[in-house]
């Protein structure tokens, strides 16, 4: 058996919460996407990234490594949970005052396809459906360049104002 080293690295996300108190969630997604603010250190932990950002929309990209193989060899579901879900409250946090925030109230995620390291390079498609004062419901896709999808979530937020 084959035994391989992953090593990564990443900064406190100390600066990234502060920052995140003061300004409004599109600019300091802004700031992510321009390397001014670092990333979620999940993200590095997922080898995920964050690749644009607009209001209503953070597109987040994901390349299949073996390090996040479950069992059966392919993608764990809990990987592809987690950029969906990122993508999901990114995307709402883009419409967010400074001092507001939010949290996932639930997460459904239908697994379309096998991901695996043959899979072509998947982003993030995100749709806020509905936005009232106090929640959300929201979708989002994860496809392939030719609009393949091959996962797909719905999540209810709960916003804090």
């Amino acid at each position: 058996m084959t035994k391989n080293t992953r090593t990564y690295t990443w900064e406190n996300p100390t600066t990234l919460l502060e920052e995140a108190k003061k300004q409004s969630g599109y600019d300091l997604l802004v700031s992510v996407l321009n390397g001014s603010l670092p990333q979620a250190p999940a993200l590095e932990t997922i080898h995920s990234t964050l690749i644009a950002v607009e209001k209503g929309q953070a597109v987040f990209e994901l390349k299949a490594s073996a390090f996040l193989y479950n069992l059966i060899g392919t993608v764990h579901g809990g990987i592809i949970s987690t950029v969906l879900d990122t993508a999901i409250g990114c995307s709402l946090l883009t419409t967010l005052a400074a001092g507001e925030s939010f949290t996932s109230l639930d997460l459904k995620v239908n697994f379309l396809k096998k991901i695996t390291t043959e899979s072509p390079l998947l982003h993030t498609e995100t749709t806020i459906i509905h936005q009232g004062r106090t929640t959300a419901y929201l979708e989002s896709k994860l496809v392939d360049a030719t609009g393949v999808i091959y996962a797909h979530a719905v999540s209810t937020c709960l916003i804090f104002r």
